[in-house]
This record gives C-alpha cells, sequence and structure tokens, in this order.
C-alpha cells in the first residue's frame, strides 16, 4: 500500500523524507519490525517506543511515526511527526485494512458493569434472526462461526481493525464490541466507524489508571462525543450519567429504562429460581436470566436490536431461548444439594448486583461469599467489595484474584479493612484459591448457596508475571466430586 493512502486521515506535523513509499506492513511493537514496514512509535505506561526507532530502522523500516523526531535521521528512511501516536495506530491502521468499520454495522458497548452480556447476547441474538455477525469481547472473539481467543476487554487498534476485516470477509453484516474506558484514552477506537453506541452504568473502578471518577466519566463520555450523526446512542436513563453521555452527541438519541419513561421500557413482574417474567413495552416475555441488573442488560439487547431494525416481537422470542454468557452468573448444582454460582464481579456495585439477587431466591439457606481483588489495580475499590460482601453474606470468605506482583496477603488486607468490626467474626481470609473455594463448600448444607466472584470465564490466575491454570467452574466441579 502507498504511504500516502496509510495516512490519508493522519495530521502530519512534520515529514522528512520520501513522500510516497511503497509500504508491505504496519506494526508498533519493535520486534514485529522488517523490511519495507511502518513503525508507530508509540509512549507507553511501561515503555516508549521512541527508544526503539534505532532498532527498526535497522531491521529495514521505511517509516517511522512518531510524535518526537529522534536525533538521528536516516536520509533513506521517511519520518512523520504527529501529536498523538496512539491516534496515528488507529487511524493508520483503519486505512490499511481499508476501513472495514464502514462495511459493517459496528455496535460499540460502554460502562462499567454488563458489556460482555449485552454484546455476546447481542450477537447471539443476531446469529439466531440468520444475520452473519462478529463480536470482540472479555469473554471471547467471533468471527461468525470462528472463535478466538480474547486478551483484552478492547484489543489494540490493528488488532481490532484486523479482526473487523476478517468478519467482513467471511460475510458479516454487523459487529458488536466492548469499548472499554481504557482503550477510548489510548484511542484504540481511533478511525473506527460506528453504527450505534450503548451506555450501561458508571460505578467504582479503574481508579488506579483515570485517578478521578470525573476523568474516568470523561472517557466514557468521549466515545459518545464521536458517533457521526447517523449512528444512534442508546443510554441507561436509570444510571445518573446516562443523560450526560448525550450532551455534544451527534447521533441520534434514546433511552432504556426499568424505572421511568423511556425509549424502551421493561417491568420485573416475576422472579424464579429459573429465570423472570419481564414485560417489555407492553409484551410479556420469560427469560432464563434472574437479577434486576439483567433486565437491564437485557433491556439494552432488545432496544438496539430493534434499533437495528429487528422485528420486536421476533427479539423478544429469541431472549427467551437465550442463557446466561459463561461465568456470568453460572449455576452449577453439587450432588449434595447447595449451589455454587461463577460470577466475574470485581467492583463493588457488581457484588452488591449478585448477592442481591441471590437474596432473592434463597428460601431458607445460607450465602457464603469467596471474593478477592486483583492486584496492580484500583486499590481503593477493595474495602468497598469486602464491606458489599460482607453486608449481604453469611459468611464471606476474603481470597486471591489476580494477584500479580502485589503480595496476596496485603491485597486480603486491604478489604479486610473495609469490614465492620462486628462483622469480622464471619469473615475468614484464606490466600489460596482453591483451598478458600474448597473451604465455602465445606461449609455449605443443603439450600445453601456459594458465591465464587471475580474471575468468572477466567481460567487463569496471575502471580508475579505467570499465568497458571486455574478455572474456577472446573475447580468447583473436582470439589463437588471430593466432598462427596
Amino acid at each position: 500500500m502507498k504511504l500516502s493512502r496509510c495516512i490519508e486521515d493522519l495530521t502530519v506535523l512534520e515529514h522528512l523524507g520520501p513522500k510516497d513509499k511503497e509500504i508491505n506492513s504496519v506494526c508498533f511493537d519493535s520486534r514485529l519490525a522488517a523490511p519495507s514496514c511502518l513503525f508507530v512509535a508509540q509512549k507507553g505506561n511501561r515503555s516508549d517506543g521512541h527508544d526503539y526507532i534505532p532498532e527498526v530502522v535497522a531491521k529495514g523500516a521505511a517509516v517511522i511515526v512518531c510524535e518526537n523526531l529522534p536525533s538521528e535521521i536516516n536520509p533513506e528512511v521517511t519520518y512523520i511527526r504527529t501529536g498523538n501516536s496512539n491516534l496515528a495506530l488507529g487511524l493508520i491502521s483503519a486505512a490499511w485494512f481499508s476501513h472495514p468499520s464502514r462495511k459493517l454495522k459496528l455496535v460499540g458497548v460502554t460502562g462499567t458493569n454488563g458489556k460482555t452480556t449485552i454484546a455476546s447476547l447481542l450477537y447471539n441474538t443476531l446469529k439466531a434472526l440468520g444475520y452473519k455477525v462478529g463480536l470482540l469481547s472479555t469473554v471471547c472473539v467471533r468471527v461468525d462461526e470462528q472463535e478466538l481467543p480474547a486478551t483484552h476487554t478492547t484489543p489494540d487498534a490493528y488488532a481490532i481493525n484486523s479482526l473487523l476485516s476478517q468478519m467482513l470477509a467471511a460475510g458479516c453484516e454487523y459487529a458488536f464490541m466492548e469499548v472499554s474506558s481504557h482503550a477510548v484514552d489510548q484511542e484504540r477506537i481511533a478511525g473506527l466507524h460506528f453504527a450505534g453506541g450503548i451506555y450501561t452504568n458508571l460505578t467504582h473502578d479503574h481508579l488506579d489508571y483515570h485517578k478521578t471518577v470525573e476523568a474516568y466519566l470523561r472517557a466514557k463520555k468521549s466515545f459518545f462525543d464521536r458517533l457521526p450523526a447517523e449512528a444512534f446512542a442508546l443510554t441507561n436513563a436509570d444510571d445518573k450519567n446516562g443523560k450526560v453521555m448525550l450532551q455534544n452527541c451527534r447521533a441520534a438519541h434514546y433511552t432504556y429504562s426499568c424505572r421511568s419513561l423511556a425509549d424502551f421500557r421493561a417491568r420485573l413482574l416475576e422472579t424464579h429460581s429459573d429465570g423472570m417474567q419481564l414485560d417489555f413495552d407492553g409484551r410479556e416475555v420469560h427469560v432464563r436470566f434472574i437479577g434486576k441488573f439483567n433486565v437491564s442488560n437485557l433491556l439494552a439487547v432488545y432496544g438496539t436490536a430493534v434499533l437495528l431494525g429487528m422485528d420486536a416481537a421476533e427479539v423478544l422470542r429469541i431472549l427467551s431461548t437465550l442463557r446466561p454468557v459463561s461465568g456470568r452468573l453460572e449455576f452449577l448444582n453439587s450432588p449434595t444439594g447447595y449451589t455454587a454460582i461463577v460470577d466475574y464481579a470485581h467492583t463493588p456495585d457488581a457484588l452488591k448486583n449478585v448477592l442481591q439477587t441471590l437474596a432473592q431466591i434463597r428460601k431458607q439457606g445460607k450465602i457464603i461469599s469467596v471474593v478477592g481483588a486483583g492486584g496492580n489495580r484500583d486499590k481503593t475499590k477493595r474495602p468497598e467489595m469486602a464491606l458489599e460482601a460482607v453486608r449481604a453474606s453469611d459468611t464471606l470468605i476474603l481470597t486471591s484474584d489476580n494477584p500479580r506482583f502485589e503480595e496476596p496477603q496485603a491485597i486480603l488486607d486491604d478489604m479486610y479493612a473495609g469490614v465492620p468490626a462486628e462483622a469480622r467474626k464471619r469473615v475468614l481470609s484464606i490466600v489460596d484459591r482453591r483451598e478458600a473455594i474448597r473451604t465455602a463448600c465445606r461449609l455449605a448444607g443443603k439450600g445453601d448457596y456459594v458465591l465464587v466472584a471475580g474471575k468468572g470465564h477466567e481460567d487463569y490466575q496471575e502471580i508475579k508475571g505467570v499465568k497458571y491454570p486455574f478455572d474456577d467452574k472446573k475447580i468447583i466441579t473436582e470439589i463437588f466430586k471430593e466432598l462427596l
């Protein structure tokens, strides 16, 4: 591809060297540099791509896109200085793959909680309606029927465009993706054309990165600020920031609500152990989900499908057949009569929602919760998570999640600090996650519920930079057999 086409949307501050070279590849990782490549030097949290410019030039790079020109200029190399390398990578990646998002109906889902469920159920709904669909989610990536592993909630800009291009080649008409606040802030969605955007909620999370709730909110809002006029913006009117997302948003405004007037409304009529009876805009339907938060999630799916032109009655029929996403309020029944629940809840609000749901469906049984918090992440939410968990649990076991490079016991100590003195007799602290789950199962009797929260679909535990196999569902199943 000609360089001029690669940088057609880029704001160039300075251009040194030949202006229209032929480019063979685009990369931002110096290890992937090859002859005639275009290398984008990004400033990261741990390393700076500018430091690797001499290395990629030595490997034969034809073009360097950077924010700061290097001290040594090779006359055979083209240097392009821009104001934001992250933005440049997004725009260049979109151009490199011939703007696949413009040829798909791409819908982004953002918010603290609910992104994975909504994006995944939209994928399942449109698949059931007979369309070829793509999915970019925390749990997995799907190119129509093909499933690929997911490494991030939202991949890097080059990977996103590569995957969208694959979806297009596979005949996909629609694609749904989770849009994290990190991805927006780091310009990973730069250059993408969205047909619609969905906002779920904003609760305590990611303050290790954004530092303040206001900055976290701005990152979410900037996604809606970028939506084109021909797109739609669907926001949760039950969240206090729902209206904020629509301020200065050019897209058509729509809202959904379980409590007030909105374009799309739903009411919870009945809750059973195997699902809920709901009313969607005057139409009743039984779904295989439980929890008020899932009423909101399903309503967002319904509203989005209708805005995409789907028949409302058909959408509801399909919603009645769908099941929860892997690791989201997933029930496992023990041979001895208690129930274990695996859920990805890793924020105070998510834990509160899950535990409230269990409280609604339990009869006489106890709730025993196993809760951890990730290392090298937002420390301020740890005591809040423990407080929410102990409030709604008969017994709380604090344990490891993904401690990463932190000492596990230090994370547990941070959580324990949030437990009121009068509740501490109901709290155990067990660093080993498997042993914590086993202890919870030993304490459980017939009719009890054991909530294992924090990891959900994840099949590993990250300790000191190493990912060890660890799947909560598999561990629970093994413990069921051990304790027979």
